[in-house]
């Protein structure tokens, strides 16, 4: 197959991507399963916007101190100062985000934010973005989409890369030949037993960036969402209760309905707080009321999610229902620059796939579906820009490559899967030691430098003890 770009994945970065790139270019999308099951069109929360000039330092800093200050502080400015441009970009092909009678925009909190910013389209704000921006994607003559197709492997030599190995649904094997590959092929929660995610978002992108040498970023930063549904069924994907029901005023409630919590408190602090309360109390699950909203508000606002807990045999307005923490978001991933690039030539990565640095340790809600567009954006005028600067490229060496690319490897997908799987594990794993690593050697230091300091304090008491 020959096409100028492939992008694998159509969540809302792909989708981004391909509206942004010249109509000339014939763009090639892949998607590991049908177009709408990505993550992109599970998010329920919003999409944060900055309101105006006096919002701007209070948003950086909600960004940062919920990524506890390891964010790249250039990718968070950029991020914010980019949002009122992508709000802008999806109303135009048709989003419909929540307004007064007026038209003004309504916005909404969240957990860890000083104040309201975010945007949201009732409780199913990813499945209105994704499905309007796929619908005008599919109306571009230069873009194919190409259903249960996956990414197996880039082609590349001497760090540049010239095309891709995919599988098609019925299991045949090609090469493809191209000028750019973006990865955009989401998450990691297909390796965990409990995940928001979709099953087969398995971490593809970053398992092919550890296999050919790719910088990779924070690869074991992990989020936990601090509420799904709980369910008995192990192979159920966990639903998740947006973190704009606790900004709605939602409560959490230990086995004996007392708080133990400040519903408000970032992602991260509220999981770990829940953790605990489930293992004093010894219960597989917290409880989360959402009697405190409003009944309109609630049925207006969070339709999906009362009409999930009364299929599961739950009436919000009248009980509490049953919560737990799950495996929710990538921080980690390969490694890019400002402009969504690796560190191999020609080959970019966008979305949860990608770490640009933006969200720290932590990502702050309603973060995830801006900062996607954002730097996907990017992606695409930075191929633009490139293009115009770039040496013609020698197509005979190109098509020499990946013809002499051997596919022996990629025939066996289970083996293939098991292997994939066991390269993002192993890194997160090793990420881990290093990180614990690092954290004792910090301890230890500061322990020596206690013990340095008190011995001084006591040499001078005794000097003066002396010279009294």
């Amino acid at each position: 197959m020959k096409t100028d770009i492939l992008i694998a994945g159509c969540g809302c970065s792909g989708l981004y991507l391909a509206l942004n790139l010249p109509r000339e270019k014939k763009i090639t999308i892949i998607t590991k399963s049908d177009v709408e099951s990505n993550d992109s069109m599970l998010a329920q929360g919003g999409i944060c916007m900055l309101k105006d000039e006096s919002d701007y330092d209070s948003y950086f800093e909600d960004t940062m101190k919920a990524g506890h200050f390891e964010n790249d502080k250039e990718s968070v400015d950029i991020m914010i100062r980019s949002s009122q441009g992508v709000i802008a970009d999806l109303e135009k092909v048709g989003v419909r985000f929540a307004k007064d009678k007026d038209g003004n925009f309504l916005f909404t909190k969240e957990g860890a934010h000083s104040h309201h910013r975010i945007l949201f389209h009732e409780d199913i704000t990813g499945k209105e973005i994704t499905t309007h921006l796929l619908a005008a994607v599919r109306e571009l003559s230069n873009v194919t989409i190409l259903e249960y197709t996956t990414l197996l492997d880039v082609i590349s030599k001497n760090n540049v890369c010239y095309g891709a190995v995919i599988r098609h649904q019925d299991g045949t094997l090609e090469k493809v030949e191209t000028d750019e590959v973006v990865m955009a092929t989401g998450g990691v929660g297909g390796l965990f037993r409990h995940s928001t995610n979709f099953r087969h978002l398995t971490g593809d992108g970053v398992a092919i960036a550890i296999k050919h040498g790719i910088r990779l970023k924070n690869v074991n930063y992990i989020q936990i969402h601090p509420t799904t549904f709980y369910s008995e069924n192990p192979e159920d994907r966990s639903f998740l209760i947006s973190e704009s029901v606790r900004g709605e005023g939602a409560k959490l409630y230990d086995k004996d309905y007392h708080r133990f919590v400040n519903e408000l408190l970032p992602r991260d602090v509220v999981s770990e707080a829940i953790q605990k309360q489930m293992k004093k109390d010894k219960t597989e699950h917290v409880w989360e009321d959402l009697r405190p909203i409003p009944t309109i508000q609630l049925k207006n606002h969070f339709p999906n999610i009362v009409e999930h807990c009364e299929e599961q045999g739950y009436d919000p307005e009248k009980e509490c229902i049953p919560v737990v923490p799950a495996q929710h978001y990538y921080m980690g991933g390969v490694w890019v620059n400002h402009e969504s690039e690796t560190s191999m030539n020609h080959l970019y990565a966008v979305g949860e796939t990608a770490c640009n640095g933006v969200h720290g340790k932590n990502r702050l809600a309603s973060n995830s579906l801006l900062e996607s567009m954002v730097f996907a954006k990017r992606a695409a005028n930075d191929m633009i820009e490139k293009e115009k600067a770039a040496a013609p490229v020698d197509e005979a060496t190109k098509k020499a490559i990946i013809d002499a690319f051997d596919l022996e490897e990629y025939k066996d997908a289970e083996a293939l899967e098991k292997k994939y799987r066991t390269l993002v594990l192993n890194a997160m794993e090793e990420a881990d030691a290093e990180d614990q690593k690092k954290l004792e050697e910090k301890k230890r230091i500061a322990e020596a430098n206690h013990e340095k300091l008190k011995h001084e304090v006591n040499v001078h008491a005794l000097d003066d003890a002396v010279n009294a």
